[in-house]
């Protein structure tokens, strides 16, 4: 899988990055949880989704600035090679959302995870 750099978050040792991947998906490296396949990822790393699009999975509000979210464990050596990643931090693969705006009808606001 190829990445594309789109964005990352840095402070001192910690590095939340945001790629979108050439399979039509994103991949966000943030801090692991103690949940597996769980990530915490700063509010502010969303600002480089791509235009009309969202993570297309659930994010739940830690309520101090971060989100948690759930995917699909990055491990091909080949992918992992294009990023930067400590041990304290995983990368996970998710789906691209399309981005529904707050208004449209109630029916069609948030973010809709793409059709299998």
């Amino acid at each position: 899988m190829r990445l594309k750099f789109l964005g990352k978050n840095t402070t001192g040792q910690q590095s939340p990055t945001l790629y979108a991947s050439d399979e039509g998906t994103y991949v966000s490296q943030g801090w692991r949880t103690d949940v597996p396949n769980q990530i915490e990822i700063p509010h502010r790393l969303l600002q480089f989704l791509e235009p009309g699009t969202c993570l297309g999975t659930l994010l739940t509000d830690t309520g101090h600035g971060t989100f948690t979210l759930s995917g699909r464990p990055v491990v091909d050596a080949e992918t992992l090679a294009q990023m930067d990643i400590p041990a304290h931090e995983l990368a996970v693969e998710v789906p691209v959302g399309q981005e529904i705006r707050p208004d449209a009808s109630a029916s069609r606001r948030g973010c809709e995870p793409p059709l299998p």
